[in-house]
């Protein structure tokens, strides 16, 4: 099975326009991330979710860097001056805002992070009053407002100014619905949990969530300073999580991004578990509660084909889309699917929320544990990765890949030598100035080879 993709439309679009795959992102007050722009942002989304004489709130959530307060203000300022109310989280996983948003009733959720992203790094993304990401029709519509300047001219004054709120208790009430997400007749007692969240959003919800279940924790990457997130811990970096589950003797250890919505496993052995094992357990354990809709599984084309191989035992079917959790759920939307994911950890369980969520995919795979009473290295048996090697390669710019000769000629090479027994995969980032270069073969020694070559041509065109 052979792939080679370009960049796909909304990455395309990233390079030209202000939105990406995830959302606006770069580095924190330099253009597009600067104060002005997310005051514009706010002022754009605050226009399109207008739709009564009610008032309207927007929930606002961050991570914890520290341009973080420098774009919130500003966002709130966009919003409020349009006459729409904000509400203050704090810093909350972008799951979580997305919960408050529907819990509360708002018309609109937005989270300022850049995720896995270095601190220096932020970004906006908004969430519907449903809970979903805006769709790209509607991040399109946002940035005609800000380039044609359409909506300038409004500016409500006396009493229909919108004002602010902090909600105090965000944190308490996204613990009780993760809580509920696991089984009520199992409990984490007797378990030792090592949880790294990268010094970011999940710093203290996480443990929360875990020790209020009854499971000891051992505690990693909770002491954010504003500039040591995602730095050389969290699901990036997840060596130092390992070390601490051999320590400690953990029966498991959870690794989140810097925003809390993917997770990285490591297993008792201080093994790491990638997403693929992690859909693969959890696909399993669906299908036997019969609750995996139309026995099919979601993933995008950067899964490992082992991922397809370990559920053809349980009858199901992996529909794959192209790279981004949005896809995935829209994809899940579109057909009626309630379980998909990302290899990178983005893992979505559509019964319980809109957006992928690594501390509620973290208890969802507690859950088989507990009910298994096996170790998480036994379980992940199930899933026998082919060989990949996957090189992320710095560009100066992008160019449509066909336009690159060099390139090609690399890629086909790659093609050649892998014929039927591998996939070559090449893209622009959404989220960051960088290309992907994925082959994936049963040679680990030659994939490395042709991801190398593929990615000096690489360096040659563009770097």
């Amino acid at each position: 099975m052979v792939y080679r993709l370009k960049a796909s439309p909304a990455e395309e679009k990233a390079s030209q326009k202000l939105f990406g795959t995830d959302g606006v992102r770069g580095v924190a007050n330099v253009h597009p991330m600067t104060a002005e722009m997310a005051l514009q942002l706010g002022r754009a989304l605050a226009y399109l979710i207008r739709n009564g004489k009610h008032r309207h709130r927007v929930v606002i959530g961050k991570d914890t860097r520290l341009s973080g307060y420098m774009l919130e203000q500003a966002l709130a300022a966009g919003l409020e001056s349009m006459g729409v109310d904000t509400v203050f989280v704090g810093p909350m996983p972008t799951p979580a805002v997305a919960n408050l948003t529907v819990s509360m009733r708002a018309d609109a959720g937005a989270v300022i992070s850049a995720s896995h992203n270095p601190y220096q790094d932020n970004g906006i993304k908004f969430f519907w009053r449903d809970g979903f990401k805006l769709p790209d029709e509607t991040e399109a519509q946002i940035e005609e407002l800000i380039a044609t300047r359409k909506i300038d001219h409004i500016r409500p004054t006396a009493t229909r100014i919108g004002n602010s709120e902090r909600l105090d208790d965000a944190r308490g009430r996204y613990v009780v619905f993760l809580k509920n997400t696991f089984p009520r007749e199992l409990t984490l007692e007797g378990l030792t949990i090592a949880v790294d969240c990268a010094n970011g959003a999940a710093y203290r919800v996480a443990p929360a969530v875990l020790e209020e279940l009854g499971a000891k924790v051992i505690k990693l990457g909770v002491s954010p300073d504003g500039k040591n997130i995602n730095h050389k811990c969290g699901a990036l970096h997840p060596e130092n999580l390992a070390r601490a589950v051999v320590k400690h003797n953990a029966h498991v250890g959870i690794a989140l991004d810097g925003d809390a919505d993917r997770l990285i496993v490591v297993d008792e052995r201080g093994q790491v578990v990638d997403g693929d094992a992690i859909m693969a357990i959890c696909t399993g354990e669906l299908v036997e509660r019969r609750e995996l809709a139309k026995k099919t599984l979601v993933a995008t084309v950067m899964s490992n084909i082992g991922l397809e191989r370990a559920v053809e035992r349980f009858g199901v079917k992996v529909k794959r889309t192209r790279v981004g959790d949005r896809y995935v759920v829209e994809l899940m939307r579109q057909h009626g699917f309630n379980f998909g994911g990302e290899q990178s950890g983005h893992l979505i369980f559509l019964d319980h929320a809109t957006t992928g969520d690594g501390t509620l995919a973290a208890l969802q795979l507690l859950a088989v544990l507990c009910r298994k009473q096996k170790p998480l290295s036994e379980l992940t048996k199930i899933f026998q990765p082919v060989p990949q090697t996957l090189l992320n390669v710095a560009v100066k710019r992008r160019r449509e890949l066909g336009e690159l000769p060099e390139v090609m000629k690399a890629i086909r090479h790659a093609e050649q030598k892998l014929g039927q027994d591998g996939r070559v995969f090449v893209r622009f980032s959404g989220t960051e100035p960088k290309a992907r270069v994925l082959i994936e073969g049963p040679n680990k020694d030659r994939n490395d080879q042709l991801a190398r070559q593929i990615a000096d041509a690489l360096v040659a065109a563009l770097g």
